[in-house]
């Protein structure tokens, strides 16, 4: 049996081990066309990999999933209720610590409920794998793209703009139904955050302070988004919330940190006041903003009086706070303020 073989059974080979343990080879048998032999080999090499474990006797063999699992279904967005697959055809077949697995479930059901409510597409494609030490959730569908959605509907000229409003958080294309909490709380969550649509990609680390950065795009329709936790993490879902609330009782989320790097490229200056007044869009939802300069080396004084002195004058009630900034730029903030 070859590789390729093996590899796509690996897509449902846990599931099947979960529900047929006392006759898994007949089932693969049966769904593959394979041989008694064919199938009973290709077992073997699964348990030598780590797919799955077998006990019971040689005449009768009990197998069960293994420290390496995955699922991966195809969904129709029309009708789809994000929970049902989670409860049905994902939970059941995975052994995650119980806060990862709380950390998975809601990003699995925001990013299933994203593609159904706001892809305008027509499936949907999820893919969860479990290996010793991390969980990786991959969510893709054939809808019109995240930030081609974003453009559309915020009337932004670019997907640099689309993406800086998606940072912030608390964005939505149809406020009558959502927050917009679900893919900024999902990306917060990960140690590993890809967005990849319509040949544009950004990427998150959480390791990283510099935060979201492009990266390597997929060349395919709609958007793909991927996730990864480790299994060991210390990072909880309540404790993610608390983060960007400022009472720390992860009720409201009333606190956003603009990472100004996504307005420009390296040795770039920000120098308009229209750069600014786009920092700017939308952060009267939020109670304090931090605006970080991390990447960023130079601005006008343009750019700072518009956001720091025109800006907060005409919202009192947001408070901005600079973050890493060089003592040039932290001048021009004092500056602008006095102003």
């Amino acid at each position: 049996m070859t590789r390729l073989v093996l590899d796509h059974l690996t897509n449902w080979i846990t599931a099947a081990a979960s529900e047929h343990s006392l006759d898994l080879a007949t089932h693969v048998e049966e769904r593959t066309g394979a041989s008694h032999r064919a199938a009973m080999a290709a077992l073997k090499r699964l348990v030598d990999a780590g797919w799955l474990t077998r006990s019971g006797t040689a005449r009768r063999p009990v197998f069960s999933p293994g420290s390496l699992r995955q699922v991966a279904r195809s969904y129709t967005l029309h009708g789809l209720q994000e929970d049902l697959p989670w409860q049905r055809d994902f939970a059941p077949h995975f052994a995650l610590p119980k806060h990862v697995e709380r950390m998975v479930q809601h990003g699995f059901t925001e990013l299933v409920n994203n593609a159904a409510d706001h892809s305008g597409g027509s499936s949907v494609t999820v893919s969860l794998r479990q290996t010793p030490t991390h969980v990786q959730l991959l969510v893709s569908d054939d809808g019109c793209g995240v930030f081609d959605k974003i453009c559309t509907a915020f009337q932004l000229e670019d997907t640099q703009h689309a993406m800086l409003e998606l940072s912030k958080g608390r964005l939505t294309s149809a406020p009558d139904a959502h927050t917009g909490r679900g893919l900024f709380f999902s990306s917060q969550l990960a140690d590993v955050f890809d967005i990849h649509a319509n040949n544009t990609a950004y990427q998150r680390r959480a390791w990283e302070s510099s935060g979201w950065r492009k990266g390597r795009a997929l060349p395919r329709q709609g958007s793909s988004i991927y996730m990864a936790i480790s299994l060991n993490t210390t990072r909880t879902l309540d404790g993610v919330m608390e983060a960007w609330s400022i009472q720390g009782d992860g009720i409201e989320f009333d606190q956003t940190r603009v990472q100004l790097r996504l307005l420009t490229t390296d040795g770039q200056a920000l120098d308009s006041r229209a750069a600014a007044r786009r920092v700017g869009s939308r952060l009267t939802t939020f109670k304090r903003a931090e605006i970080d300069f991390d990447g960023v080396m130079d601005v006008g004084h343009g750019f700072t009086d518009e956001l720091f002195r025109v800006f907060a004058k005409a919202n009192p009630q947001v408070e901005l706070v600079a973050v890493n900034a060089t003592p040039r730029i932290e001048a021009l903030v004092k500056s602008a303020r006095a102003g």
